[in-house]
């Protein structure tokens, strides 16, 4: 015989974990949305709108935080993983711009894979502010640029990555590598 009690209980639990789900996913786009803006206003220097929307991005997170610690498979939810990994390509590309630091992973509300996926996306921001810098003629700008990504190159080659997102998105560090070591052997083409 059926205990219904805990089949309505089971029930319950279901929609709860649906309706936080549907919740998890909606303040997730705004994670994304707000981090993209982050990263649109820092490379137009609107730094303080760029912080404001972190601050905002940090406020939802920690909205998610709560859920998640009423129901932790939500932590599994890929569109909350997502803005994460936007989050941390937003930080770290701020710090960049004001620090020339990045910001650790321990200082962030991350997974180790999220950090290293947004730092992959990170070296596509760098690699169109090292055209923007090349244009503009802040030539040591572009030299630090290129530093900043070949170091992430470099360490995300010495880990043995599955063939994952990760593995994808690490790839196409190498070109944005390619893309700025291209600039600067332009420009001392051009001394």
């Amino acid at each position: 015989m059926l205990a219904i009690n805990e089949l309505k209980k089971i029930k319950q639990e279901l929609v709860e974990f649906d309706k936080q789900r549907e919740t998890t996913i909606i303040i997730s786009r705004s994670i994304l949305k707000l981090s993209k803006s982050a990263i649109y206003s820092t490379h137009r220097n609107e730094l303080e709108k760029a912080k404001k929307s972190l601050i905002e991005a940090e406020s939802n997170i920690k909205k998610i935080t709560k859920l998640i610690k009423k129901i932790p498979t939500l932590r599994t939810i890929g569109a909350y993983s997502s803005a994460l990994e936007e989050y941390v390509e937003a930080k770290c590309f701020l710090g960049f711009i004001t620090d020339k630091k990045l910001p650790k992973k321990s200082q962030l509300p991350v997974t180790s894979e999220e950090y290293l996926l947004g730092l992959c996306d990170l070296t596509g921001e760098l690699s169109r502010l090292a055209v923007i810098s090349a244009t503009n003629k802040k030539f040591k700008k572009v030299k630090e640029i290129r530093d900043v990504v070949e170091e992430i190159f470099g360490f995300l080659s010495s880990i043995d990555l599955r063939n994952g997102e990760l593995r994808k998105k690490s790839d196409s560090i190498k070109w944005n590598l390619k893309k700025i070591e291209d600039i600067l052997y332009d420009i001392s083409m051009k001394k």
